[in-house]
């Protein structure tokens, strides 16, 4: 059973619902507090690792674990992220995230944690990098998602994430083009939106749009395999 948040971004009051759903699933899991942190490039100051702590503090949670994907690590140290209840992957740079999860290996990890319920959080790069491929990713460079299909990613559900949706009015229609080279549905968040996986279900948070074959229309609650 996957168990996932999505969260397009995520210290803005208006994530409250998504939130309480990530409590929600967290309690019917059984898990504890604890969560570890694996931020998308180096951190020196820890400075959104500091903030993410603060905030997940304010919902009764423990952001115990940052791993660092520049630094070595032992098999200690992977065993300690690994027995935490949920891992947040954060935002960033998507590409670069990308390519560091790689090197470190921690993909197959990740993915078969994941597989067998670890539950994952991500916001903004971090979201993308759950689903198939991080070609939406391209929109914020100015490019076309069709160019970077090939940009395999944790390939956890069957479907692509897009998240800062209102950020630019070129955003929707260029997925909406994008939506005619895929064959994968494409769910598009403004900020204060998101999905929580669980159940074998997509539950969509706030008003998330569903873009697939030219079209895009409100996203509903649907199970994974009508994807």
């Amino acid at each position: 059973m996957i168990n996932l948040a999505f969260y397009s971004d995520q210290i803005v009051p208006e994530n409250g619902a998504i939130d309480d759903r990530l409590l929600a699933v967290i309690a019917s899991n059984g898990l504890g507090p604890r969560i570890g942190y694996i931020p998308s490039g180096p951190e020196p100051d820890r400075k959104f690792f500091k903030e993410r702590r603060a905030y997940y503090a304010c919902h009764g949670l423990d952001l115990c674990i940052f791993y660092d994907l520049e630094e070595m690590h032992t098999e200690n140290d992977k065993a300690a992220l690994f027995r935490c209840d949920a891992i947040h992957l954060s935002g960033g740079q998507t590409g670069g995230f990308l390519a560091r999860l790689k090197r470190s290996g921690l993909i197959s990890d990740l993915r078969m944690w994941a597989a067998d319920g670890g539950l994952l959080i991500g916001t903004s790069a971090g979201a993308i990098i759950l689903t198939p491929t991080i070609a939406t990713d391209a929109l914020f460079a100015g490019n076309d998602p069709e160019d970077f299909m090939n940009e395999t990613a944790l390939d956890l559900v069957p479907f692509e994430f897009f998240p800062h949706l209102s950020s630019s009015p070129s955003f929707l229609p260029k997925l909406i083009g994008y939506s005619q080279h895929t064959a994968r549905p494409i769910f598009a968040c403004n900020d204060g939106e998101g999905l929580v996986v669980t159940d074998e279900y997509i539950e969509c948070i706030g008003h998330p749009l569903r873009i697939a074959n030219g079209e895009a229309r409100p996203a509903d609650t649907v199970p994974l395999s009508a994807i």
